[in-house]
């Protein structure tokens, strides 16, 4: 037998029977009970039976197909659909449970619709992966039941496949269109005046809101009859590598991501963006060896290979060598280049075994160390006190949070470039110091 439409219509099914065998046994003595538990016998199996041929005439009664992208974006929302197409000739009731991969957790997935006879609907849901990888997505299951409602039919929708989870294109995207619209403050971007004017004529443009009145080009208005201003561009061909720490203090976890998974999206979001400003865009990824190495470019094809480096990017439990890295980079890297270093230390004593090579690394190179705030001790220290141990708590919680702006003053003290930043503001803040650097010319 087939599953029922739901545990009412099943409990409904059973009382039915039970009932119908009641009034045949008190059929045995009134006459009249028997005749009417052979109409109610009669009229209960036509039911039973009818509902069980509208839902198996067909072979393929309902077609199903799940639209999905090509590649999964971590870490953001991402949208699939999937197609139905009713072959029945009355209305039926659907419930969808799709095969979802392991990695998300989900255990309670279905949706639920209506089919109108020979009609198609679209069904829509999203997903958030939080892990890089692949993801492997099953069949469909599709229950339907027909207007009489006693039994649901399974269809299992062959629809296997595997979808590729990248670090954030969209938000790649985002800051993309942000950056080309000149609209970055909206993003919490800061505008920096630029010191000097180290820059060369690009192109005469139409003016636009928020254009420095002082690039106005008199003569090209007065030729158009609108306000006309130079463009200049920045100085081009300047290397900027993200390296990025793959060790074990990239793996603590917030709101799902990894510190190394906020410092993927933030590097393919600045690679990105440094591309679009002419810049030269490279990759440098370690922990107790190196793990990978992009040198800069800026050739076609190049933010591609930057995600195809970060996607397959884990963190592990290894001890990071912060001299092996010194010495691949004065190996590998000879131009004076801007490199951003996305790490994390906990204590002033974890910065202070490593200063000697980022002070190594600080002569060579323009230096700017990326230091993550740990947001669940900040919030420690803005909860109310009620005892000894609540204030015991916050106090460790304002000392791990003294010690990183020890840390951040520390480098300062060396002359290497430092930012304290939640995890995800990291973007913001990573493309925030490189602005700043182009701004000042210090690259």
């Amino acid at each position: 037998m087939n599953f029922f439409r739901s545990t009412f219509a099943q409990n409904l099914f059973f009382i039915g029977i039970f009932s119908l065998a009641a009034v045949f046994i008190a059929g045995q003595f009134v006459p009249l009970f028997l005749q009417i538990a052979e109409w109610l016998s009669v009229f209960f199996g036509a039911a039973v039976l009818i509902d069980l041929l509208m839902l198996y005439a067909r072979p393929e009664p309902i077609l199903a197909e799940r639209i999905s992208p090509v590649k999964l974006s971590n870490g953001d929302t991402n949208t699939l659909h999937i197609n139905l197409q009713s072959q029945f000739p009355f209305n039926v009731t659907v419930e969808i449970l799709d095969e979802l991969p392991e990695q998300l957790q989900i255990r309670n997935f279905r949706m639920l619709t209506n089919l109108a006879a020979l009609s198609s609907r679209t069904l829509e849901y999203s997903i958030r992966p939080c892990e890089r990888g692949e993801y492997h997505f099953g069949n469909i299951n599709i229950f339907c039941s027909g207007p009489i409602g006693i039994f649901q039919r399974r269809i299992k929708v062959p629809a296997k496949q595997m979808i590729p989870s990248y670090p954030s294109f969209i938000q790649m995207h985002k800051y993309e269109l942000i950056a080309a619209s000149n609209r970055l403050t909206d993003a919490g971007i800061k505008k920096i005046r630029k010191v000097g004017h180290q820059l060369e004529f690009d192109q005469i443009r139409e003016y636009v809101r928020g254009d420095d009145y002082r690039t106005i080009n008199w003569n090209a208005t007065a030729r158009k009859s609108d306000l006309m201003v130079n463009q200049y561009q920045d100085e081009k061909s300047q290397q900027v590598y993200c390296v990025l720490d793959a060790g074990r203090a990239m793996k603590m976890p917030f709101d799902d991501l990894t510190l190394l998974d906020y410092s993927v999206n933030a590097s393919l979001v600045l690679s990105n963006i440094a591309l679009m400003k002419y810049d030269k865009a490279g990759l440098l990824t370690y922990s107790n060896k190196i793990r990978s190495f992009m040198q800069a470019d800026r050739k076609p094809g190049q933010i591609i290979r930057v995600m195809e480096h970060l996607y397959n990017l884990e963190t592990g439990f290894e001890e990071p060598d912060m001299g092996l890295l010194y010495a691949h980079i004065h190996r590998r890297i000879s131009q004076r280049s801007l490199i951003i270093l996305f790490t994390n230390f906990e204590s002033l004593a974890a910065a202070d075994r490593q200063l000697a090579f980022l002070k190594k690394i600080a002569r060579r190179h323009l230096l700017a160390v990326v230091i993550f705030e740990n947001t669940e001790v900040k919030s420690l220290t803005s909860t109310d006190v009620v005892d000894t141990e609540g204030i015991y708590i916050k106090a460790i919680a304002e000392k791990f949070i003294f010690e990183k702006r020890r840390i951040a003053v520390e480098l300062r003290n060396y002359g290497i470039h430092s930012t304290i930043t939640e995890p995800a503001g990291l973007t913001v803040a990573a493309l925030n110091k490189y602005l700043e650097f182009k701004a000042l010319g210090m690259i």
